[in-house]
């Protein structure tokens, strides 16, 4: 059986409750009882991430996969869809499912992200090409990121009257604009929904392959804009900020074949939804303090420095 990672554990119970604690409760039984199901084996030691963990193991006794298991959430619904749709092409493969468990059987990429692993062009580089081989025509099953549209647009509207922040009102006007003149027309494209470094891994069949996808149906270009957000920091540490954004929105987009000014926009508007999110709820790098002032103030700078085309 299983033995779970303590910080998993202890994330878990924080965020989910007495729910959380009776998931935990059962999984180390759900996972051997999945192990065997889909005959498989145990080849190395658990890992986890934010909601789920991952057991590698060896499928047809030599064929090395992960059994992937996640806390029940309605974000990671359609997470198996889309590996489905993909089927390989620029993602890691499905090889079984329970969706009940939420519960996914995937082809074995690398630990190492990314992230960890490439420059800033070849983390742009890859994560365009990335973007543009999931852009394929979505099934009618998966969720429109069209409806989130309204959402959004009320969001802003709450968030501009009731928080005290920095924000010009040129920034937030921008961002609402991309919203009325973007968000509630888009494509029917499958899209990951959270493209950033981390969930890009390098594997045996692909130099990359994309790992962790949201599973919506819209504007190939928020992936890139998604991606502007993920980097943020990292270019921050570095110094000059602005060039490094620029650099990144030029690479990525070119890889991808994207317009690089409806992802700027896409970029702009997450960044002023994350300066909201972090006044009212932090963010997990940090909660409070002086850390978190300073990422807000981050977050400012990149919603005023993308306003700008």
């Amino acid at each position: 059986m299983i033995e779970l990672p303590e910080a998993f554990v202890r994330t878990t119970i924080a965020r989910e409750g007495e729910p959380g604690a009776a998931w935990l409760a059962e999984l180390p039984t759900l996972v051997d009882e999945l192990i065997e199901r889909w005959d498989c084996a145990p080849d190395g030691a658990v890992m986890h991430g934010g909601v789920g963990i991952v057991v590698p193991v060896l499928r047809k006794a030599s064929e090395r996969a992960v059994l992937k298991v996640s806390f029940p959430h309605p974000g990671n619904r359609f997470e198996p869809d889309a590996f489905a749709a993909w089927d390989g092409r620029g993602a890691v493969l499905l090889y079984e499912r329970d969706d009940h468990q939420f519960a996914m059987l995937l082809e074995r990429a690398s630990t190492t992200t990314l992230a960890q692993a490439g420059t800033d062009d070849e983390v742009a580089t890859a994560a365009g090409q990335i973007s543009r081989r999931l852009a394929v025509p979505a099934p009618p099953r998966f969720p429109r990121l069209r409806e989130q549209a309204n959402a959004w647009e009320q969001q802003l509207r709450r968030d501009t009257a009731e928080l005290s922040h920095a924000l010009s009102p040129a920034v937030v006007g921008a961002a609402a604009a991309t919203v009325r003149e973007l968000a509630y027309d888009q494509p029917d494209i499958l899209i990951h929904g959270d493209l950033n470094p981390r969930n890009i891994l390098p594997a045996e069949r692909e130099p990359w392959l994309a790992v962790d996808p949201k599973g919506w149906a819209g504007d190939p270009a928020y992936d890139c804009g998604t991606l502007i957000k993920s980097r943020s920091v990292v270019l921050a540490e570095q110094g000059n900020l602005r060039t490094s954004i620029r650099r990144t929105l030029d690479v990525c987009t070119e890889a991808a074949e994207l317009d690089r000014d409806r992802a700027r926009r896409w970029a702009q508007l997450n960044a002023v939804q994350a300066a909201f999110w972090g006044r009212r709820h932090g963010f997990r790098r940090a909660r409070t303090g002086s850390e978190l002032e300073r990422l807000i103030a981050l977050v400012d700078d990149l919603a005023a420095m993308l306003t700008e085309p």
